[in-house]
C-alpha cells in the first residue's frame, strides 16, 4: 500500500543521516545561503579596483614626477602641497566647531552646547551662517600647511645635518622641537592675515565681513596693514608650542607604535602605515590641545577685542583680568574633539600624499 507510507526521498528529506549533516556542516557557505555575502564579495570587488586604480594613478604620477630623492629640492616641494592639502582641507572641513568654539571663548553664555548653537545660527543665518569663516580658513591654514610641513621637513634634515648622525639621532626629540619651532614661526606669519579676518567673521553677529578679501579690505583701510597682524604675537604663542607638541609627540608616538608591533615599518603596507599615522596623529592632538588652548582663548578675545592704539601686553592684561585663569580653558572639550581629529585627518593625509608620490611615511625609521 503505498500511497499510506512516505517515499524514501521524502523520509531522507525530513530525517537526514548524520553524515549528510557533517557535509553541509563542512561545505563553504554560498552567496545564495548568506544574502549579505553577496553584498561583501561586491565591496570586496569595488575596493580591489578603487585600490588598483589609485595604483596605477600613483604610478603615474611618480613617472611625471620623476624620482624623488630625499631631504632633495623636490622632496620638500611634495612635502609642501602635502601640508597644503592636509591642513588646508581639514581646518575648513570643521569650521562649524571651529565658529561655535570661537564665539563661546568671547561669551561663554552665549550658547549651552554645539548643537543648540548650530540649530540657533542655521535657524538665524541657514547652512551658510554655520559655514562661517570658511574662505579664511581654507586659505589662511592652507598657507599656513605648506610652511609648516614643508618648513618641518626642511629645518628637521637641516639641524640633523648640522649635529652630525649619531647627535641628531641621541638628541632626535630636540630636533624635532627645534624643526617645528623654526618652521611655525614662519609659517604663522602667512597665516596671521586670514586668522584676523576669520576671528572677526566668527565672534561678530551678524559677520563682520562678508569674505576674506572685503575682510582684508576693510581691515587695511581702518587700521593700515599692522591690523593684520595685531594677534601675531599671541598666535606665535599658540602656534609654536602647538606645533612642537604635534610633530614632536607624533614622531616618537608612532616610533613607539612601531617598536609594538611585530614587524619592521617597511613589512607593512599602505594602509597599515597610514592607519599608524592617524592614531599617532589624533593622539598628539589632544596633547597639541591642551597646551595651545590658553593662548587660543586669548588670540580669540585680542581679535574680538582689542583697542585700535592698545599695546598687546596691556591688552592681555585687560582681559586675563576680565576672564580669569578659569575662563583661560573656555571651550576646551569641543577644541579636544576638535584639534584631535583635525590633526589625525592631517597626518593621514600628508602622509597618504607622499606614499602616492613615492616617498615614505613620516616616523618610525
Amino acid at each position: 500500500m503505498p500511497g499510506l507510507f512516505p517515499s524514501q526521498v521524502a523520509l531522507s528529506a525530513a530525517f537526514p543521516s548524520p553524515l549528510d549533516r557533517h557535509t553541509r556542516r563542512n561545505a563553504a557557505p554560498s552567496a545564495s545561503d548568506y544574502p549579505i555575502m553577496s553584498v561583501s564579495d561586491k565591496a570586496d570587488k569595488l575596493s580591489a579596483k578603487a585600490s588598483n586604480e589609485l595604483a596605477k594613478a600613483s604610478h603615474v604620477a611618480q613617472e611625471k614626477v620623476g624620482g624623488i630623492e630625499l631631504y632633495s629640492g623636490k622632496y620638500f616641494l611634495a612635502c609642501t602641497l602635502g601640508g597644503l592639502l592636509a591642513c588646508g582641507v581639514t581646518h575648513t572641513s570643521v569650521t562649524p566647531l571651529d565658529l561655535v568654539k570661537c564665539r563661546r571663548q568671547v561669551d561663554a553664555h552665549l550658547y549651552k552646547g554645539n548643537f543648540q548653537a548650530w540649530r540657533l545660527i542655521g535657524k538665524a543665518e541657514g547652512f551658510r551662517g554655520i559655514m562661517t569663516g570658511w574662505s579664511p580658513t581654507f586659505f589662511g591654514y592652507a598657507a599656513q600647511g605648506a610652511f609648516k610641513y614643508g618648513g618641518y621637513e626642511y629645518f628637521k634634515n637641516l639641524y640633523s645635518n648640522l649635529l652630525g648622525p649619531d647627535n641628531a639621532k641621541q638628541y632626535k626629540t630636540w630636533v624635532y622641537l627645534a624643526g617645528s619651532a623654526s618652521a611655525e614661526f614662519i609659517a604663522d606669519i602667512a597665516l596671521c592675515p586670514f586668522e584676523a579676518v576669520k576671528v572677526r567673521m566668527q565672534t561678530t553677529i551678524p559677520p563682520a565681513f562678508t569674505g576674506t578679501v572685503s575682510g582684508i579690505s576693510s581691515i587695511v583701510s581702518k587700521e593700515g596693514v599692522a591690523g593684520l597682524y595685531k594677534g601675531l604675537i599671541p598666535l606665535w604663542g599658540r602656534q609654536i608650542p602647538y606645533t612642537m607638541m604635534k610633530f614632536a609627540s607624533f614622531e616618537t608616538i608612532v616610533d613607539e607604535i612601531y617598536h609594538t608591533l611585530p614587524k619592521k615599518k617597511s613589512e607593512y603596507g599602505k594602509g597599515t602605515q597610514t592607519a599608524v599615522s592617524f592614531v599617532g596623529g589624533y593622539l598628539a592632538g589632544i596633547l597639541c590641545a591642551a597646551i595651545s588652548h590658553p593662548a587660543d582663548v586669548l588670540v580669540s578675545k585680542l581679535n574680538a577685542n582689542k583697542n585700535p592704539n592698545e599695546a598687546s601686553g596691556a591688552a592681555i592684561g585687560r582681559i586675563y583680568k576680565d576672564i580669569g585663569f578659569r575662563g583661560l580653558w573656555n571651550g576646551l572639550p569641543v577644541r579636544i574633539v576638535m584639534i584631535g581629529t583635525l590633526t589625525g585627518m592631517q597626518w593621514l593625509i600628508y602622509d597618504s600624499f607622499k606614499i602616492f608620490l613615492g616617498l615614505p611615511s613620516t616616523g618610525g625609521h
